[in-house]
């Protein structure tokens, strides 16, 4: 595969490497963007309709989980009433709510800790909910399709991916493992293409450069751009990417179509209907990729609440639904009043939609790490000058990433 004239810099050890194995030679086959349940040490709360300890066993080890002993198991009972109430959380202890979603006080991340979780019938100052006919319009028009491809001709799968803009200044939230390709393609010696696709089906409209990446994630999981089916619990898994330039003969607009987002802590619950939309792309072939992808949203309830080993809800589920599929990572999961409250981020292993889980981190999660890993909310980084924000992580943080990559790409990473 061709390296870029800028590879004439480098050392000829390393560009030998690339020359002759391709960077994205070890990228070949059927590699669509979304990673697997995990086998790892983060901790999650596996939460059911008042589950028995072996059936929340058989479930956590029927997605190859670890074992049981390594999880807290919290029931939660079937909702019987609609008048507010509290839920006291702490480790081991059970999660009681009857009503649908709610505002709720910050929860500590502390597992020592107790927390309290306040449901409220109405959360957007008595806003009746919007008909999900409105949502799905409005999820439809937000949503990107992010399409990477080797330049030169080198001949394997495209990687394709979901996004959804939250910011009328064309920010996208997607998942890092989504975002990594971008990052790549910022650095010539990759030779990477990608592409913002919109619209059904999918047609390249811009280019975009990563706005944030959790360097942690980088950190933990660069060297999974080997593995065909890297696996992950979604912790950390979640970027910021800027739409930068026009790939038609259209100026970018003033101000794109976005969904907002809800970074209060617990604002979906166990039964709350909430729709799913993404483009999804396991199931179709390259050229179809390329010229015939378009999106999917179905409506279902949220049917797990799990949590990284906090008393905080990081994780929610919304099973075997159509989006559960490769190509949907970084896709948007909304409630019913038009709120993003979530982004897919993983899915069982399963031969059928219908057979897997899907599931997405909340924005409360991505809004508590994003201040742990950055020091600001979402909401105050975005609120500061987008291109500044996103020349200096591209000076100040993009090499040392890139650095991370070549290294395992040339096998040259610690041990």
């Amino acid at each position: 595969m061709p390296i870029s004239p800028y590879s004439s810099h480098m050392p000829s050890r390393l560009y030998s490497f690339l020359v002759a194995t391709g960077v994205f030679g070890i990228l070949s086959g059927a590699f669509f963007i979304i990673v697997y349940l995990p086998v790892q040490s983060s901790r999650l709360t596996y939460t059911a309709q008042n589950p028995t300890t072996t059936q929340a066993a058989a479930v956590l080890t029927s997605f190859g989980i670890g074992n049981p002993s390594d999880y807290y198991v919290v029931t939660v009972p079937s909702a019987t009433s609609s008048a507010p109430t509290t839920a006291t959380l702490t480790p081991n202890s059970p999660i009681k709510q009857t009503t649908p979603p709610a505002f709720s006080p910050t929860l500590s991340s502390n597992t020592s800790s107790v927390g309290e979780a306040t449901r409220i019938v109405n959360p957007y100052d008595n806003t009746s909910p919007e008909s999900f006919d409105f949502v799905n319009t409005n999820a439809r028009n937000a949503l990107v399709n992010i399409l990477c491809m080797p330049r030169g001709g080198a001949s394997f799968s495209p990687i394709s991916g979901s996004g959804v803009i939250i910011d009328p200044r064309g920010v996208i939230l997607t998942n890092a493992h989504v975002a990594q390709y971008v990052l790549l393609s910022q650095n010539p010696i990759f030779n990477l293409s990608c592409q913002i696709r919109t619209g059904a089906p999918a047609m390249a409209h811009w280019g975009a450069e990563v706005l944030y990446i959790p360097p942690v994630w980088v950190e933990e999981h660069a060297s999974e751009i080997n593995t065909s089916r890297p696996t992950g619990t979604g912790e950390h898994d979640y970027a910021l990417l800027l739409i930068n330039s026009s790939l038609t003969n259209s100026v970018l607009p003033t101000s794109f179509p976005y969904i907002p987002f809800d970074t209060r802590n617990d604002i979906g619950f166990l039964g709350d209907q909430v729709l799913g939309a993404s483009y999804p792309a396991e199931f179709i072939g390259g050229l179809a990729l390329e010229n015939n992808l378009y999106p999917v949203s179905s409506i279902s309830p949220i049917d797990q609440l799990l949590t990284f080993a906090t008393d905080t809800v990081d994780v929610i589920s919304i099973g075997g639904v159509v989006e559960a599929q490769g190509g949907s990572s970084g896709g948007a999961i909304i409630n019913q009043w038009g709120k993003l409250i979530g982004i897919i981020v993983t899915t069982s292993d399963a031969s059928t939609t219908a057979g897997r889980d899907l599931r997405g981190i909340t924005l409360s999660y991505i809004n508590n790490d994003l201040k742990t890993q950055a020091g600001v909310d979402l909401a105050s980084f975005l609120s500061g000058m987008l291109g500044n924000e996103a020349e200096s992580f591209t000076s100040n943080i993009v090499p040392d990433l890139i650095q991370i990559y070549i290294n395992i790409l040339t096998g040259k990473q610690s041990q």
